[in-house]
């Protein structure tokens, strides 16, 4: 049987992370994670479970939950006609074939190498929040045949090394090929599911040392936080929406850049022993 201090100090730490990504993700529109990974990092290892395979647990258990919500996204925007279905049909298995080959690499690799990899790839994508612009463009429209063939693999991959849905990588992807901001978010939902569904359905048979998981883990998926999140999220993000409605979140983006910058900054350190 767990510890009953251990789980009530792990349930307090989940509440509060589960309530601070569902604002985010209201807020910025940017995906939980980005946001999960390093909070479940933090909160696992506060709570002393560490090991070779900590990073594994956070990305799997962050992916988990990107199944659920990413699923009700997809399904709020199709109501509004703004999903792509072309794009999603079309980028689809490309994306599943990246996420199945991130999860064979994610599986193989140790702690530290994926916090670095969480590092260096959160600061790039810190730097486009920050300093991308909505004129940048690569191509009029998506691209098909070979450069098709060689980018769908590469979102599914880097998104699953990050524990991460389709928002981070294949918003900016569409919007330097000419989607309209508004369908790319709306698509990358979908991105998501396809993305999270099979990254999860590896995870689950990934086998990890008993005395290094948290309570309620199946694989490297645990049950306790990503029942936890999900149900923080549902209740906040509306208050993120709300507040995205009332103010401008153009600057609170560039600070977010800054918070996650930070963040990675710090996961790579630790990843180097510094």
């Amino acid at each position: 049987m767990p510890d009953t201090m251990l789980l009530a100090q792990m349930l307090g730490l989940l509440l509060v992370i589960g309530a601070f990504a569902g604002v985010l993700a209201g807020l910025l529109g940017v995906g939980g994670g980005i946001v999960l990974v390093p909070a479940f990092f933090y909160a696992f290892q506060t709570l002393g479970y560490g090991g070779p395979q900590l990073m594994q647990m956070c990305l799997a258990t962050s992916l988990a939950t990107i199944v659920v919500t990413s699923v009700r996204s997809v399904l709020s925007h199709n109501r509004k006609g703004a999903v792509d279905w072309e794009i999603l049909r079309s980028w689809g298995p490309g994306i599943v074939v990246g996420a199945i080959i991130g999860v064979t690499v994610a599986s193989a690799l140790r702690s530290e190498a994926l916090q670095a990899l969480f590092g260096i790839l959160g600061m790039v994508i810190g730097a486009y929040l920050g300093f991308g612009r909505a004129e940048w463009r690569l191509g009029d429209a998506m691209p098909g045949g070979l450069r098709r063939a060689i980018l769908s693999p590469m979102v599914g991959f880097l998104s699953v090394l990050m524990g991460i849905g389709g928002g981070s990588f294949g918003v900016p992807l569409m919007s330097l090929y000419n989607t309209p901001i508004h369908r790319a978010v709306a698509t990358a939902a979908g991105f998501g599911v396809i993305i999270a569904v099979p990254s999860v359905l590896g995870f689950l048979f990934l086998e990890v040392a008993p005395e290094h998981r948290p309570p309620f883990t199946i694989g490297a998926v645990n049950l306790v936080a990503f029942g936890i999140v999900i149900a923080m999220t549902m209740i906040t993000a509306p208050w993120g929406v709300r507040l995205a409605h009332a103010m401008d979140p153009k600057p609170l983006k560039r600070v977010f850049a800054v918070f996650l910058t930070l963040v990675a900054l710090n996961m790579l350190r630790k990843a180097l022993g510094w």
